[in-house]
């Protein structure tokens, strides 16, 4: 029994005399988990570095070409179009129907096409996000992805 109890405490000793294992990231994860979540900018040079960041984040947007900057209007509509035009999302005229197409379509495909770039809010609370809500699609892809909607409807 004595023989245990020496054998318990020299273990006990030992193991408090090595130094601890640590962890080689757990620095940068308390910095991460600490950093702050945001900025104060103020006066106009906060306004300056606000704009600097806001023109970086649409410069890096613009840059991506969504769906490897295909031009083909049923491909476009399958990724992004379907979700609010299958289901008629935020007043959305949904795929084919001539009822609800027709009197856009009547506007002219410019004015589709202007909608489906710029954004539109219309008064009776249709609203339509500026490219579907994909900054990083072309005109050019807009424009095709409106032209094919538009064909389903004739």
């Amino acid at each position: 029994m004595v023989l245990t109890v020496v054998l318990v405490l020299s273990a006990l000793t030992i193991n408090n005399s090595e130094p601890k294992e640590t962890n080689p990231n757990h620095p940068a994860t308390v910095a991460a988990r600490i950093a702050p979540a945001g900025a104060v900018y103020a006066g106009d040079t906060g306004r300056a570095a606000m704009q600097a960041a806001a023109d970086a984040a649409a410069k890096a947007a613009a840059s991506q070409v969504a769906y490897g900057g295909t031009t083909d209007g049923k491909e476009i509509y399958d990724h992004l179009c379907t979700s609010c035009h299958t289901a008629g999302i935020a007043g959305a005229p949904k795929l084919g129907d001539k009822a609800m197409w027709g009197p856009r379509i009547k506007q002219g495909i410019d004015v589709l096409v202007k909608h489906a770039i710029d954004g539109y809010h219309g008064p009776d609370g249709n609203f339509m996000p500026p490219k579907g809500g994909n900054p990083a699609l072309t005109d050019e892809q807009v424009t095709a992805a409106v032209h094919w909607i538009a064909d389903q409807a004739k």
